[in-house]
């Protein structure tokens, strides 16, 4: 990647951004560890009525196969699948393994979640000239030191960065470079931009918009409009620009746990005593780490998996544990009666402030 470029009409100069994806993360660590796994479908997670599917590899992947699917649905379209009950603090060990890898190259990393990450190598610690090069390195590094493959994608921007890593995946990398960004864009469906779900996706597509080059074709004006404060951030990536900087320390802006039930619930008194392990778990949390939060946020999925969510902002940080149960609680009686049974709960604390570890957002499975 050159050392300039022009973007809008002004010089500047172009980053080189590094966005390391681990290949079906949980999946290949378990088939490492137990040779009889490998070569065949598997799933992390729990295969009983009720369980979801945490991550697949790429075997299972064939048949259709893929994270947060509901067991059974995994099961029946792949009758052969293999169930392995997942083991984070091996997850988080390999996790921290790999960091240290990045770390050779750049101490600007942000963490996404155990298996990903993007580095700005602009600067690097080696003064190795291609982003290509250092990106060569660490996944060589890591498949010496950890037996996984990694894939990467290498671009002057996270957008683009994240793309390039889905290019050639598994155990791949890919360069955009600012000479083919925005031609990269303009063809991509919508619903591949990283931060359009299938709701704004769908949304997109009812005004017309299919492609990047739809949404370039549209006016900052129009894409303000039309989606508010994420109008500017699609009008910009349409055009292959994104300005967000790599964070080394990005924080986290939220902790939830939540459960599913073996059965469907409705009464109030057994929806709390489902709600309080999961208070407990977030507040141990809190009380590790030291930080505190002032929004609480409660999650009902129904029995026909239709989802709500209910908040509620304080001025001031929660303080203690009761008194998170109390406004999980709160939120909860509000909504009684239930017009239909409920199958999961969650509870999170957001807006979180102090003492926190620079990981990212992170949900605690019950």
């Amino acid at each position: 990647m050159g050392e300039s470029d022009t973007v809008e009409g002004e010089a500047t100069r172009v980053r080189k951004i590094i966005h390391i994806d681990m290949d079906a993360f949980y999946a290949s660590v378990e088939q490492r560890d137990d040779p009889e796994l490998r070569g065949k479908p598997v799933a992390v997670g729990g295969s009983a009525e009720r369980g979801v599917v945490a991550a697949a590899s790429y075997e299972a992947r064939k048949f259709g196969v893929r994270s947060a699917m509901p067991s059974v649905t995994a099961k029946r379209q792949c009758p052969d699948l293999i169930f392995v009950k997942p083991r984070f603090e091996v997850y988080k060990a390999i996790s921290r393994q790999i960091r240290e890898i990045f770390a050779e190259h750049t101490d600007i990393i942000e963490p996404l979640s155990l298996d990903e990450a993007y580095l700005d190598v602009t600067e690097n610690l080696q003064g190795i000239e291609l982003a290509r090069d250092i990106a060569r390195l660490i996944r060589e590094k890591i498949k010496a030191e950890t037996g996984l493959n990694a894939s990467a994608g290498i671009s002057y921007n996270k957008f683009l960065a994240k793309l390039a890593s889905d290019h050639r995946k598994p155990n791949g990398q890919f360069v955009i470079s600012p000479e083919m960004g925005p031609a990269f864009v303009e063809t991509l469906p919508v619903g591949k931009f990283h931060g359009i779900g299938p709701a704004t996706s769908a949304k997109m597509n009812a005004l017309g918009l299919f492609t990047g080059r739809d949404i370039r074709n549209q006016t900052l004006e129009f894409m303000n409009a039309n989606f508010g404060k994420s109008g500017a951030y699609y009008y910009w990536i349409s055009r292959g620009v994104d300005e967000r900087p790599v964070r080394s320390n990005r924080i986290r802006k939220s902790i939830g746990a939540e459960t599913t039930f073996s059965a469907d619930l409705a009464e109030f008194d057994a929806l709390v005593t489902r709600l309080r392990p999961l208070v407990d778990k977030v507040w141990r949390h809190c009380e590790t780490t030291g930080s505190r939060g002032r929004t609480v946020t409660l999650k009902i999925k129904f029995a026909d998996f239709e989802i709500i969510t209910r908040s509620r902002s304080l001025l001031a940080p929660v303080a203690a544990r009761d008194e998170l149960e109390r406004l999980a609680c709160g939120l909860l009686e509000v909504e009684m009666p239930l017009p239909k049974a409920v199958r999961l709960l969650g509870v999170a604390l957001s807006s979180l402030q102090a003492g926190d570890d620079a990981e990212p957002q992170l949900t605690l499975g019950i």
